[in-house]
Formats: structure tokens, C-alpha cells, sequence
């Protein structure tokens, strides 16, 4: 046995013997007697709040937690609390969430450490392949769970880093022996040698379920709070993303480090270190009112986007004056008062209107129904869209076509900054943005597969919205694969939106360098300020499309853009 197996087998039986032990589990009896007492982590913190603590310290150690209805720890209807998890680490015993914190304000969750046994990824080595790339075979390496599900990743065991952009459309994996599979492309693959690059010897990730009473998605989730910080929070997996908010206000993410585990400090044995960190978006908001501050956080190795933040578009299906008939994305979250962004078919982004009243009237019609098939949007989203339809009255009347969509402009994240952060080696986007009044500062963002830093609503996934008034500035951008920063949009009817989609943008003191897409892209903008960028002696690849009012020092491809004289 090489010695670095022997240290890690040594390894997790120390962590055996030492561990204090969770909800459900049974702590081994010794002779010193310090292990005979289980420690429930949800009746600790419980206790504590119920004999009014505000500021609860949890004892060091780590705890094996076993979930209830399908969380591993839920705060609840919490105010003006303190959580100390210094040196605590909490490990899930099944693949579903880690926390839940709902309705709560002004509490703080300081220096826990996550991770999960067994663990929501698995990851195999490439045994056999067909010559075409049409199929492939893979063996589990020890150490890695099976309760095999589809999202495959596949990595250079060499570098550690991802060999291959994902390809969607894997049929069913089939077992072909003992922890080993097989698993084919799609019944339309056909072979690119620029795209499909994996080779025999390649490590393959794809999702992993171990949750027999079901599962709820994501590590952390926050719902309805405000004034939330999490400080100094490690995650070493998620089933999902690792950090997602519903519906908050100023949540604040400190320190927090999304990361691969290393091999020489896991939890258990592995055949070979984690080649993935979660298997999505590492923070994701939706709907928040203000939206989030992401300060000087690291995350690197997710299967999606670093930071999405975002709300909901609904799809205009009819309008009679200031009444519009609105198929629900998912829930309706356009509320009596909102200001609404309203987006036409053609991509015109109209002055905003204020929402009156909105009531649930009918389901999707079958010819509306036809309608939505034909959109340029993701096929599940099509598919799992709500049905409900709404009628939202606004306080002027409008005239648009079937497939315009509106937005609560103030549930979208805006008051946002990500600022200090390092963000990278990730098969999407570094920064993705939707909100308004907003700053990306002085972050480091590597090897993404898409672009750095985007700021554009998307059609295609129904999110909201467009931005004003944001600053992108003081960013490190290198060696991505896509474009370094990409500020544009799209029209529901296909094509670049006209200027006025997005207002009054600034890209300024950027240092942008080896990406295999442009420099930056900027489309459909009332209001440009771009200068002071640097490009490592690289010539500038900057390409504008309409957009007014430009103000810039650096040579650019201009295409149907109006330059206000003088500037």
C-alpha cells in the first residue's frame, strides 16, 4: 500500500474515533466515556433559543447530522441572533439540504464547515470508448457513492480541470459490471472533434442521490429574511447550489469559500481527490428586494454559474388597454404597487408602469400553449411552466404583442455588489447580473467556460431583468473561454435589442487577458462609459452593438451604434 493510502485510511479512522456523533446516530461507548452523549445539533441550537440566547455558541467538533423532513438544520422566524460555529464542522448524511433559514432577520451564522457523506457527485475513470465518442464506459473509484444521475462532467486527470464543454442529451446510464457503466450520447450525436476531446483515462463526475425519503435541493437556502449575514462559511458540496435566496433583503455572504475538498483532509478514503465542488450556481439569488453583498468569497470548481442574481419574467399572452392577460412563469411574484419592467416581443424595454391589481383568471389556452412551444426557450422551462394564467391591471394603457414579458422591477436583486471575490474553473459564468445600481469590484475571475462577467436579462431561462446604473471595474479577468465582459440583449422574436435595454453602464479599470471571445461586448445600452481597460499587450477585441450615448478610449468594432456629438 503507497504511503499516502496509509495516511489516509489512518486518517478516517482518527476522524471515527474523535467525531462527536449527530441526530439519529449512535456515539460508541470508551473507556474515558466522552463519546457516550449524542449530540443533537437542532436540539442544541433549539434549546438555546428557547432560553432566549441571543448569541449561541456551538462546542467545536464534527457532527454527523441526520435530516429531518428532508433539512439537516432549519433556523426559523429568528431576530437578532448570533450563531458561532467556529471549528464546527457539520457533515449530511443524506443528499438533501444542509440548512434552511426562513423568516428570520438580523441573524448571523459564523464559521461552520459543510460537507456530505455520501456525497451528492460520484466520479469515474474512462475504461472504454467508441471510436466516435458515441458511447463510453467508466469504472467508480473507491471512496465514491453510485445512485448514478444525469449531469456529467468530465475532467483532464492531469491538470484537474475540465477537458470538454458539457454536452446535454446522455441517455440512461446502464451497468455493465461492478461499478462499472455505461452510457451513450444522444440518438442525434454526431461527432465534432473541436467539442468532443475526452480521452480513454479521463475522470467522469455526474451527479449522485442518496436521500431514500426524498430530497430537497440545495446546501443553504434563505426565504423571506432580511438583514442575513453568513460569515465565514466553508461548503464542500451541495446537491445543487450551494448558496440560493428567495425573496430577501441585504443578505450579506462574508468570507464565504465554496471549494474542493483536498484529499489529504477528507472525511473518507478516496481512490483519488474531488474533481468537482457542487453540482450548480454557488450563490444564487432570486427576487430579492435589495439585492445581496458577496464580499471577498471564494468559489471555484462548480458545475454552473459562481453568482447568479436575478428575478422573473411572465409572458404577455394579450392586451386590452391596461389590461394584460400573463402566464405565470412559476409562481406570479408581480404584487399590487410593483413598478413593472416591461419588455415588448421585439426586445423595446417601454418606461415603467405600476401594477394596480392582479388576480388568477383562467389556465393557458391551447393556442397559447402552441405559442409558447415555439419560443426561444429552454425546453423544461417550457414544459414546467406554471399554467396559470393572470390578469395584471397597470396604471396606463399598453399595446403589446403576444411573448412580451414583464417583471416586478423591484424583485430583481437590485443594490447588489460582489466585491473581492475569487471565481473561477467552472463550466458557465463567472458573474451573472440582472439587477440595477449595482457594482462588480475588484474581483478575480479564471478559466470560466462563459463568459467573466454578464450582465443581460435571458429570455431563454424567463429572468429578470434589465440593468441601469451598474459599475463594472477593477476586475482580474484571465485564461476563460469565453467572453471577458458581456453586457447585452436579446429580443423575445430573436436578434440584438435596440439601445435602452440597459442604462447608464460603466466598464472601467478592468484587466482582461487571455479568453478565447472577445474582450468585452457591449449591445442594446442608452449610456456607455468604457475606459481605462488593459489587456496584457493583447490587441483589444471590444465590439459595440446598439447602443447611444458612447463614451470610450478604446478602439472597438462599432456596429449601428449613435455617438452623441462631441463625445
Amino acid at each position: 500500500m503507497k504511503l499516502k493510502s496509509v495516511h489516509n485510511v489512518v486518517s478516517f479512522f482518527l476522524i471515527a474515533l474523535l467525531t462527536p456523533f449527530g441526530i439519529g446516530t449512535s456515539a460508541p461507548t470508551n473507556n474515558s466515556g466522552l463519546l457516550d452523549k449524542v449530540f443533537d445539533l437542532q436540539e442544541f441550537i433549539d434549546s438555546e433559543i428557547n432560553a432566549g440566547q441571543k448569541r449561541i455558541v456551538i462546542p467545536p467538533g464534527t457532527y454527523r447530522v441526520k435530516p429531518q423532513n428532508r433539512q439537516h438544520l432549519v433556523l426559523r422566524n429568528l431576530s437578532d441572533v448570533e450563531i458561532v460555529a467556529e471549528n464546527v464542522e457539520m457533515v449530511c448524511t443524506e443528499t438533501t439540504r444542509a440548512i434552511t433559514i426562513s423568516n428570520c432577520q438580523n441573524v448571523t451564522l459564523r464559521g461552520l464547515t459543510i460537507d456530505y457523506d455520501p456525497l451528492p457527485f460520484t466520479q469515474g475513470r474512462i475504461v472504454k470508448m467508441a471510436e466516435d465518442k458515441r458511447w463510453l464506459e467508466f469504472e467508480i473509484i473507491d471512496g465514491y457513492p453510485e445512485n448514478l444521475q444525469m449531469r456529467i462532467s468530465i475532467y483532464d486527470p492531469t491538470t484537474e480541470l475540465l477537458r470538454r464543454s458539457t454536452y446535454y442529451g446522455w441517455q440512461p446510464f446502464e451497468s455493465v459490471g461492478d461499478r462499472r457503466y455505461r452510457v451513450e450520447k444522444a440518438e442525434d450525436y454526431r461527432f465534432n472533434p473541436q467539442r468532443d476531446t475526452e480521452e480513454l483515462g479521463d475522470i467522469l463526475v455526474t451527479n449522485s442521490n442518496t436521500a431514500p425519503n426524498g430530497s430537497s435541493a440545495h446546501a443553504i437556502v434563505l426565504n423571506n429574511c432580511a438583514d442575513v449575514v453568513l460569515s465565514d462559511i466553508t461548503l464542500y458540496a451541495s446537491n445543487c447550489f450551494g448558496f440560493l435566496e428567495y425573496n430577501c433583503e441585504r443578505t450579506t455572504y462574508l468570507r464565504c469559500v465554496i471549494d474542493r475538498r483536498a484529499l489529504d483532509n477528507e472525511i473518507v478514503p478516496r481512490g483519488l481527490r474531488r474533481f468537482r465542488s457542487l453540482n450548480a450556481d454557488a450563490f444564487h439569488s432570486k427576487h430579492a428586494t435589495v439585492g445581496p453583498l458577496i464580499i471577498d468569497c471564494k468559489a471555484l470548481f462548480m458545475d454552473d454559474d459562481a453568482v447568479n442574481i436575478c428575478g422573473d419574467y411572465h409572458m404577455v399572452m394579450k392586451s386590452e388597454g391596461s389590461r394584460l392577460r400573463v402566464l405565470a412563469k412559476h409562481d406570479m411574484n408581480i404584487q399590487t404597487g410593483d413598478p413593472l419592467e416591461i419588455m415588448t416581443y421585439d426586445g423595446r424595454r417601454l418606461p415603467e408602469a405600476t401594477v394596480v391589481s392582479t388576480e388568477r383568471i383562467d389556465r393557458i389556452s391551447e393556442q397559447e400553449l402552441s405559442f409558447l412551444s415555439q419560443q426561444r426557450m429552454n425546453e423544461g422551462l417550457k414544459r414546467g411552466a406554471s399554467r396559470n394564467i393572470y390578469e395584471v391591471i397597470i396604471n396606463r394603457p399598453v399595446d403589446l404583442p403576444r411573448g412580451s414579458i414583464i417583471a416586478a422591477a423591484n424583485r430583481i436583486g437590485s443594490g447588489f455588489k460582489v466585491s473581492g471575490c475569487e471565481f473561477g474553473y467552472n463550466r458557465s459564468r463567472g458573474i451573472l447580473i440582472k439587477g440595477s445600481h449595482g457594482t462588480v469590484s475588484n474581483n478575480k475571475i479564471i478559466g470560466t467556460w462563459e463568459e467573466a462577467v454578464k450582465a443581460s436579462p435571458e429570455y431563454w431561462w424567463l429572468e429578470s431583468g434589465s440593468s441601469d446604473n451598474v459599475t463594472i471595474s477593477e476586475n482580474v479577468i484571465q485564461d476563460g473561454k469565453g467572453m471577458g465582459i458581456a453586457v447585452y440583449a436579446h429580443a423575445g422574436s430573436g436578434g440584438i435589442a435596440p439601445p435602452g435595454a440597459h442604462n447608464n453602464i460603466v466598464i472601467t479599470g478592468n484587466m482582461i487577458t487571455n479568453r478565447y471571445g472577445r474582450h468585452i461586448w457591449v449591445t442594446s445600452t442608452q449610456g456607455l462609459f468604457l475606459n481605462n481597460n488593459e489587456f496584457g499587450g493583447e490587441t483589444p477585441d471590444i465590439r459595440i452593438e446598439k447602443c447611444r450615448d458612447i463614451r470610450t478610449d478604446a478602439p472597438a468594432v462599432v456596429v449601428d451604434v449613435e455617438v452623441v456629438p462631441g463625445r
